[in-house]
């Protein structure tokens, strides 16, 4: 499967904001409590949905039911500045019903048909399987830099923690490997 840049990065953004709802400080699962929270106050975050989409993506966290899985990979392609618009999306999901109010109140708002292409992409990015390969476009490598492939593209493996979010295993594995490669004599990665 390939994915944008601009998916990628708020993938991980998603992930961090689900982490941070997830636990109260003593360690309790409050995850749900804290998403029901944010529904009520949906008519206010509507002002985030542009600065920072993905607090505002996890109110509909599994309030989608992706139908035609091929439709939201190809919107995962998709670039900051071009989607699809919902409509076109519809078709291939279903709402839950409290996430159909909630996007009633988003689609009223400037910019929401955007936002909810965007979280429906979130949402089902969360709800990848436990390790999945996405292919990742790197345009701003270096056209002069040597390379054993002959595309610019990397291959990410997501490994799921089972809750949709990246585990730190997986986390501390990359860095690993990350770093043996650079003792390797390879150069980093930005």
């Amino acid at each position: 499967m390939s994915i944008s840049p601009y998916f990628l990065e708020l993938r991980s953004a998603y992930q961090s904001e689900m982490e941070d709802l997830r636990f109260d400080s003593e360690g309790r699962d409050v995850l749900q409590q804290r998403l029901a929270g944010k529904r009520q106050e949906m008519a206010f975050l509507v002002q985030m949905m542009d600065i920072s989409p993905e607090m505002v993506a996890v109110v509909f966290h599994q309030g989608f039911d992706f139908t035609e899985k091929a439709v939201m990979e190809h919107l995962l392609t998709h670039d900051e500045d071009v989607f699809p618009p919902w409509s076109s999306l519809a078709g291939s999901l279903a709402l839950a019903p409290w996430a159909r109010e909630l996007a009633e109140i988003v689609l009223r708002s400037p910019g929401g048909d955007r936002f909810l292409a965007v979280t429906a992409g979130l949402e089902y990015m969360a709800g990848l399987p436990v390790a999945t390969a996405i292919i990742v476009s790197d345009e701003d490598q270096d056209e002069d830099e040597d390379s054993d492939r002959d595309d610019d593209q990397e291959l990410v493996i997501f490994e799921d923690d089972g809750e949709g979010g990246q585990g730190s295993d997986a986390r501390t594995r990359q860095e690993a490997g990350a770093d043996w490669l650079v003792q390797q004599g390879f150069d980093a990665k930005d």
